[in-house]
């Protein structure tokens, strides 16, 4: 039995080739890296299979719940190896996406994260609680509900698969554009470890190390360890301090329990801590809206004798004065247990999870006192259950499951203003203005919770009609219910609170950046979705299919406050937003030839989601971040490719591409970009004022049907190559080798309706990477990051107030450094 055993958690696939993986509607993302890049480890419930398939070099993916070979299903998947991770520097989520040219990854800090596939998945901008993820985050079955999880360091990870297109008939919690599914690297009964460790510019360091083994004939052990430290890569001249830094900690242990071949249990706890120095913004530029002159950014700022420290942004130099903070904690517990019951496996994964977020901001971005105090620091409890059946026969696979979620988040806000605060927000011609003690101290104490809740029932089936011909429908029915509770309470400086009630012109002008608020709003819906697809196998070895699913997003609340009429009153019925509904299409081929040397995928893919939900964000400092509102349709639409060729061992190159036509179809009552906003609200007969013209008229909303979805490039690209040549280092047999890899996207909306003074330039990045390979696991490296040091922004940002004040995150320079790692 011990022999059975070792095989099942300890083999591991050296791909012979390079092999992206295109499916509904996306290519597979990296399909031509070399073959060492590509090692993967096969599913542990499938020792045969997973043993059959190591000669012939396929990587084998859990997408669909049951261990296959990525080539052979109908469905978009990238499948990204450990050392392909490693090797590339992606060592966290939001690294793929210069590797996975349809993933978009965005984040102004660790909550305000964005995580989209497509362009699709989350409303681009601040995050809030009272909406679902688009893109669902898994690591070992366990659902991850936040975002945030995207920030830390890869953990001793086996391989990352991402699915494209919805996954609500496959996996546990519905996800209407797509999926990361992380597997981690499980317990052995025979000892065995790894251990790496880079260092490079910037102070850069990092160390991670795994070991694994038997404690009894049954029972058998992993742990595993991270931790990345850099200093920043902006420089703060008010503090003194380098801001961005990296500070991550993550530790993983496993325990596997193993009495029979056909049981396995496997308690798993992880710990993950950030504690960076983060995370600010540079000035970019100014734009002229429609603000009164002496209300905008220039006359303001000469008004209180402020200058920003550089108007060039890629001199890295910031001057922010509030306390800057990123407290991130985010672990949990899992139980998974596999039983191989008659012809198939019944799955059990029970889990909970906790999320702890300590932040400090400094939302004027300036070095003003003008908000002197930003934070929300909250913290969530998740509990997920999942039972599931997977199949596998001669003519018909399936899959069954029922999954149950509970989430609470408290939320506990503060935001303060400062000196500078009364000449920055009050109207000159209000003596007030000029009175400092007007603003200074001004304080909105915001308190939250939300409780969401759901079930569902999903499955598939495949069922192979021939030998070559497949159909695959697949359903769900799912129950959500989300109540939410918000309180804002406001004080000034010296104390006293307001009610809102207030008459007399001082406390007018406060009430006029923070209102007093309540709201408790809360909704239940119930959704059934489908999907249908059809795959022929046209010869052994080239694979096309077509899908169609209905899918959606469920209910909304607007937990961070609700927008107010004319008269400032809560507008009740902004409380929930309704549920999206997505119907996608896509067809694909997928084919090798040349003796699987030559990888060649194609796709084409179309989604349209009716009530979009959107993020809309209000310009005023404190009146109210941003909410939630219904766009009327968005669609997404584009033709992806990738081509991978491995003519020798001794040689790889791959080349992917994506067009990407991502667009509001109709979004009639959108909030308006920065030149056209901080006017005089247009009245009955009135006329807009052009663009940018101070003191103008602007429009209460506008139109932007047509314009296209922020975040996401039109044209995006990922490529490389690679070359090796046998040798010996240090008495070890091995290769030496020396690699590319590079990427491209075009520019980008960085605000969901898109302005000239948001728009992200398109760039184009350059890695290399040289070193030496043994054949006993040894790997010495040297690499160069954004080795052209290409100037590029990540995201831009609109300053809140509406001054015309754009401020930016510059993308990470030039870097450079060395890695060591060693199998044992």
């Amino acid at each position: 039995m011990h022999a059975r055993l070792q095989r099942r958690d300890i083999v591991t696939f050296h791909a012979s080739r390079t092999t992206l993986l295109l499916g509904g509607a996306a290519f597979s993302g990296l399909a031509a890296l070399p073959a060492h890049a590509q090692d993967v480890a096969p599913d542990a419930d499938q020792p045969e299979t997973a043993t059959a398939a190591q000669d012939s070099g396929e990587i084998f993916v859990m997408a669909r719940r049951r261990s296959e070979s990525a080539q052979d299903i109908p469905l978009a998947v990238t499948v990204l190896g450990a050392q392909q991770l490693a090797e590339t520097g992606a060592f966290n989520v939001a690294r793929l996406q210069q590797i996975a040219p349809t993933l978009q990854l965005y984040s102004s800090n660790p909550r305000n994260t964005s995580l989209n596939i497509r362009g699709l998945g989350v409303p681009f901008g601040l995050t809030s609680d009272g909406f679902e993820q688009g893109v669902g985050i898994y690591i070992d079955d366990v659902y991850y509900s936040r975002v945030a999880a995207a920030t830390f360091d890869f953990l001793d990870i086996a391989q990352v698969e991402v699915l494209r297109g919805p996954q609500g008939t496959l996996y546990g919690k519905n996800t209407t554009a797509g999926a990361v599914n992380i597997r981690t690297n499980q317990p052995t009964f025979t000892f065995e470890g790894n251990a790496e460790l880079s260092l490079g510019n910037y102070e850069f360091k990092q160390a991670r190390a795994a070991v694994s083994g038997p404690l009894s004939d049954t029972i058998a052990v992993r742990v595993a360890a991270s931790l990345t430290d850099r200093r920043g890569t902006i420089f703060n001249v008010t503090s003194g301090q380098d801001i961005q830094s990296l500070d991550n900690l993550g530790l993983r242990a496993q325990v596997l329990w193993q009495p029979t071949d056909n049981l396995r249990v496997t308690l798993a706890g992880d710990y993950n801590k950030q504690d960076a120095d983060c995370c600010g913004s540079v000035f970019v530029r100014t734009v002229a809206t429609q603000r009164p002159l002496n209300r905008q950014f220039a006359a303001l700022a000469s008004a209180l004798g402020y200058a920003p420290p550089s108007r060039n942004p890629f001199d890295r130099l910031t001057d922010l004065d509030s306390t800057l903070e990123a407290g991130n904690v985010i672990g949990g517990v899992s139980l998974r247990i596999n039983w191989d019951v008659g012809p198939g496996t019944l799955t059990s994964v029970s889990a909970w999870r906790h999320w702890d977020w300590k932040p400090q901001n400094d939302r004027d971005f300036t070095g003003l006192a003008i908000v002197a105090r930003s934070q929300n620091p909250s913290q969530q409890d998740q509990y997920t259950q999942e039972f599931r059946y997977a199949y596998t026969g001669t003519r018909f696979d399936f899959v069954v499951g029922a999954f149950a979620f509970h989430q609470r988040i408290d939320t506990q806000g503060t935001e303060s203003q400062g000196a500078a605060a009364s000449r920055w927000s009050i109207a000159p011609n209000n003596a007030l203005a000029f009175d400092p003690t007007v603003l200074d101290g001004l304080t909105a104490r915001n308190t939250q919770f939300l409780k969401s809740t759901s079930a569902a029932l999903f499955g598939q089936l495949s069922w192979k009609v021939t030998d070559a011909f497949t159909i695959q429908p697949g359903a769900r029915i799912n129950y959500d219910k989300k109540e939410g509770f918000y309180q804002r309470r406001v004080f000034t400086g010296t104390g006293v609170e307001l009610r809102g009630t207030e008459t007399d012109a001082r406390s007018r002008a406060q009430l006029g950046i923070f209102q007093p608020q309540l709201s408790a709003p809360q909704d239940s819906d119930w959704n059934f979705t489908y999907d249908l697809t059809l795959s022929y196998r046209l010869a052994p070895d080239v694979l096309a299919y077509g899908t169609y699913a209905r899918s959606f997003k469920t209910i909304g609340i607007n937990q961070n406050g609700l927008p107010t009429d004319a008269n400032g009153v809560p507008i009740a019925a902004a409380g929930t937003i309704r549920p999206e509904q997505v119907d996608h299409f896509e067809i694909g081929l997928k084919s090798q030839v040349w003796d699987r040397r030559v990888t060649l995928n194609l796709a084409a893919f179309r989604t349209d989601i009716k009530d979009y939900q959107a993020t809309v964000t209000n310009g005023q400092f404190g009146v109210l971040r941003g909410f939630l509102a219904n766009a009327g349709k968005v669609r997404s639409q584009g033709i992806e490719a990738d081509v991978s060729v491995r003519p020798s061992a001794r040689f790889s190159t791959y080349a992917n591409g994506a067009y990407t036509d991502a667009k509001y179809v109709r979004f009639v009552d959108a909030p308006c970009p920065p030149e056209l906003a901080g006017g005089t609200t247009v009245g009955p007969g009135q006329t807009p004022s052009p663009a940018g013209t101070p003191g103008g008229l602007s429009p209460a909303n506008c139109d932007i049907s047509g314009q296209r979805l922020p975040g996401v490039s039109k044209w995006a690209f990922a490529f490389g190559a690679e070359a090796n040549a046998p040798g010996s280092l240090f008495g070890e047999a091995g290769q030496f080798y020396l690699g590319y890899d590079g990427s491209y996207r075009s520019d980008f909306s960085s605000n969901a309706s898109p302005s000239p003074a948001t728009r992200v330039a398109g760039y184009s990045l350059s890695n290399f990477r040289a070193g030496f390979r043994s054949d006993r696991g040894l790997n010495i490296f040297a690499w160069v990051r954004n080795a052209f040091d290409e100037d590029y922004f990540e995201q831009l940002f609109i300053a809140p107030g509406n001054t015309g004040l754009i401020a930016g995150l510059p993308g990470d320079p030039h870097t450079w450094g060395g890695t060591v790692s060693v199998t044992f």
